[in-house]
């Protein structure tokens, strides 16, 4: 072997092991086995899934208790809390959803003999086809007695539990197909005696699963007028959520906290709105500001200036070490007129995506997307997505404990980069008065985020009234208001992805003060380590970063607000 090259190896092997808890093994066995399962058993709604995924949980958790945990070092117990919690979370919901697919899996219960043949196909065993066949046959008529005899039923009491109902069907369906084409055109026999069966059987089990999405009391409304479908978490759901984050608050107190956000940027609206000659009459400020929207081909350019600017600043100010390399990977790419119904603004990480509009648009689309991405409004949002943002995130994350990433939480992800806005905006980067309205415009909105996101889980607000609460509370574009609550509550977001990012970046700001006023830390310091620490509930972060000795039943504790 050169030397030249053992050298390049013994390095990586040094910089791994550094990072390599005694943890680090186990971790990534989890996910292996996790992924493996998945794989293997592909119906997600069957007792089969179910039952193996809850062993895996408990199995997992048992190994845990078996640890060695006193010998282990800071942060070999500090992986350890990140992997219970996780764990602990992960079990609870699946045990949920496991029970909302028992109170509806009837609805399957002529496909015994689906289950058999998919899961035999696993290990390719060769059927009977003929007997298949007329097994097929049999089932269609079941599917048949069975759709009739819920015609009669009581229907579902919401619509939630009907599309799960139809869900189920869906699932069996595709697992049925993914088994039929493994054996079709490759065995002649199957093919001459299944091709007709199949295709009868397919076509009653997608009938069947649409009858069954419709067959609910509307006691819910499903759409309000908005044209948004969401599911409502509930107040056990939410109570849950915020405890395996590690937040000690109940949804009250964190509505609480996102009414007084908003009174402190109202008032500071007015401040600025003052100053540019528009008087208590903020909205009209903001307006003034958001008719500061350049021309479409002027747009993309002005961004990367923008993301240069926010750059030279931290460096300028010594807040954070920025790699080279994190510096020169970074890209941007333009988005497309359909993406921006759901995502009007920008979205980040190593590459930047740019709304702006398109030839395709209405006029209407076409100003609502110039006037809510201007100048003023982004200046305070490029950072956020590359530089310290979600770019400076995923690279670190890449680098350092990267067996952290399964343990994603978006109070770490969207806090860390409000974060930076409630920093920046201390440290006099806002220009002039139109930069101030357009940070505050964004720190109100997320504001408001913590107050429609909760009220909507806790079925206190429609769509339609979150819509109309962005359009009238923050001064949003309607467009754009219908696009970030499509956003909200369609998209794959959890319960708390929204108002996550205010409280998370409150998090993050009172641990900066906690450190930083105390003289315990540097704020670059502070800056580089929390961002090599990877994904973690933010209290778990500051005990390692105060250097506490984390005890085996941790609990979570720490009133930041």
């Amino acid at each position: 072997m050169k030397k030249s090259l053992l050298i390049v190896i013994l390095t990586i092997s040094v910089y791994i092991s550094s990072l390599a808890t005694e943890l680090y093994p186990s971790i990534m066995s989890y996910q292996a086995d996790r992924t493996a399962l998945a794989r293997k058993y592909n119906n997600p709604l069957s007792d089969e899934y179910f039952q193996r995924m809850d062993r895996l949980y408990k199995d997992w958790l048992k190994a845990l208790e078996n640890m060695p945990y006193e010998s282990y070092s800071a942060d070999g117990k500090l992986d350890y809390q990140i992997f219970k919690n996780y764990l602990e979370k992960g079990s609870y919901f699946h045990a949920a959803a496991y029970e909302e697919y028992k109170s509806v899996k009837d609805v399957v219960d002529f496909a015994g003999p689906l289950e058999e043949f998919y899961q035999t196909r696993r290990m390719a065993e060769k059927p009977n086809a003929q007997e298949l066949a007329a097994t097929f046959t049999q089932v269609e008529k079941a599917i048949k007695t069975k759709w009739e005899q819920s015609k009669k039923a009581k229907k579902y009491n919401s619509w939630q539990t009907a599309e799960l109902a139809a869900q189920v069907v869906e699932a069996m369906r595709k697992s049925t197909e993914e088994a039929y084409n493994f054996y079709y055109d490759y065995d002649p026999e199957f093919t001459w005696w299944m091709k007709e069966p199949m295709k009868s059987l397919d076509k009653s089990l997608k009938d069947y699963g649409d009858f069954l999405k419709n067959h609910f009391e509307n006691t819910v409304v499903k759409d309000d007028g908005s044209g948004i479908i969401g599911k409502i978490s509930g107040k056990v759901a939410i109570e849950k959520e915020l405890a395996f984050n590690m937040i000690p608050y109940t949804a009250e107190e964190l509505l609480k906290e996102g009414e007084k956000q908003y009174a402190w940027c109202e008032a500071e609206m007015i401040k600025a709105s003052k100053e540019l000659g528009f008087g208590n009459d903020w909205k009209a400020a903001l307006e003034h500001v958001k008719n500061t929207y350049v021309p479409a081909g002027e747009w993309p350019q002005m961004v990367a200036e923008m993301a240069e600017e926010a750059i030279a600043f931290l460096e300028d100010n010594d807040l954070m070490t920025v790699p080279e390399m994190a510096k020169e990977t970074w890209r941007t790419t333009m988005m497309s007129a359909e993406r921006q119904k759901v995502s009007p603004f920008f979205l980040g990480g190593e590459t930047i995506i740019i709304s702006y509009p398109t030839s395709e648009m209405s006029h209407e689309d076409k100003m609502m997307s110039m006037r809510g991405n201007n100048p003023h409004f982004s200046r305070a949002t490029v950072q956020h997505e590359l530089i310290p943002g979600h770019h400076m995130q995923q690279f670190m994350n890449q680098r350092h404990f990267p067996h952290r990433r399964i343990f994603n939480t978006p109070f770490w992800v969207e806090g860390w980069t409000l974060y930076w806005e409630f920093n920046l905006w201390d440290k006099g980067f806002p220009r002039n008065a139109e930069d101030r309205i357009g940070m505050l415009f964004w720190r109100m909105h997320r504001a408001a985020r913590i107050v429609f996101s909760l009220n909507y889980h806790l079925g206190n607000m429609t769509p339609q009234e979150c819509i109309d609460f962005l359009v009238d509370k923050v001064g949003h574009e309607r467009a754009n208001a219908e696009a970030e609550v499509r956003r909200s509550f369609e998209g794959s977001y959890g319960p708390l992805y929204q108002l996550a990012y205010m409280i998370g970046g409150l998090q993050v700001y009172s641990l900066k003060n906690e450190m930083v006023q105390s003289g315990k830390m540097t704020e670059k310091e502070f800056h580089d380590f929390f961002i090599s620490q990877n994904y973690m509930p933010i209290e778990l972060l500051r005990a390692r970063m105060k250097g506490e000795d984390l005890p085996r039943n941790f609990k979570s504790s720490w009133r930041f607000l």
